[in-house]
């Protein structure tokens, strides 16, 4: 799943990529998906697109953005972005392709679940689109310790566990299940340990781990366990996710835990991340 390292690495990419293109064809919804949800009306996209030129790719949230004149491309977190140039075949199964007059092309899938799509801008009423262009980006001098505070020190997220507290309801877009691990590996802190435990020092160092984990992994193009715009893993060396469990930490050699909670999946060192 893109979060927000890997949307900072695809729109770096895309940047390199597909910058100043013009757009010869669309094809919207070739291979029907249950849990593909677009975003704009897919039957509008060639008449939206077709012609105009391709503006700059950023990062938002756990979702990509493109401008593309007075409309928006739009791709979502469970969504997989590729480049194909113009003697690259293209696949056979893909929820939106979108080819240049250069004849390249960019196509999108779903594996799980995901939205994308296009539309003009100003007219997307998606939460999950508002609340990433209102809030801050970890990567932002914006987001600072001040910022962090106001959103650990709500009185609502006191009983909540870190978990909870950083990677559900959108109190910091981008930040999923997924980097969570190495920020609380990295902040010595449990997955499950309740915020209102947590001491001054304690709020410092996870603020810090944030702010640091985040950006070396948007630095070094993303994590081991995701792909970017060419179909490779990023070159960030994840310390807890499915390429290191049950092998040893790094730190103090205890075996990696994984387990199941919050409806997904936590890593962690008990030895190094105590309650």
């Amino acid at each position: 799943m893109i979060e927000l390292p890997e949307a900072v690495t695809i729109a770096g990419q895309l940047n390199d990529t597909i910058l100043g293109k013009s757009i010869a064809s669309v094809m919207a919804i070739h291979t029907p998906h249950k849990l593909a949800w677009y975003y704009g009306e897919p039957s509008a996209y060639s008449d939206l697109l077709i012609g105009r030129t391709v503006g700059k790719a950023s990062p938002l949230g756990s979702m990509v953005e493109i401008k593309v004149e007075n409309a928006s491309i739009l791709f979502g977190e469970g969504v997989g972005v590729r480049f194909h140039d113009k003697d690259t075949p293209r696949p056979d199964k893909h929820q939106l392709l979108i080819e240049f007059d250069d004849h390249s092309a960019v196509s999108a899938s779903i594996q799980m679940y995901g939205g994308l799509g296009a539309f003009i801008e100003g007219t997307l009423d998606n939460p999950y689109y508002k609340v990433a262009k209102e809030k801050s980006s970890p990567l932002s001098p914006a987001f600072d310790n001040a910022y962090f505070d106001r959103i650990i020190s709500e009185d609502k997220a006191q009983k909540l566990s870190l978990k909870a507290l950083l990677a559900t309801e959108q109190r910091i877009p981008g930040l999923g299940n997924g980097i969570l691990q190495d920020i609380l590996f990295n902040a010595k802190m449990h997955p499950k340990k309740k915020v209102n435990t947590l001491s001054a020092q304690d709020k410092d160092e996870l603020f810090n781990s944030v702010k640091t984990t985040i950006s070396t992994m948007a630095a070094q193009g993303g994590r081991d366990t995701e792909l970017g715009l060419f179909g490779y893993p990023g070159g960030y060396k994840t310390i807890l996710s499915k390429n290191t469990i049950s092998k040893p930490c790094p730190i103090c050699g205890t075996i990696i835990n994984k387990e199941a909670y919050m409806g997904g999946s936590v890593y962690y060192c008990e030895q190094c991340q105590r309650l």
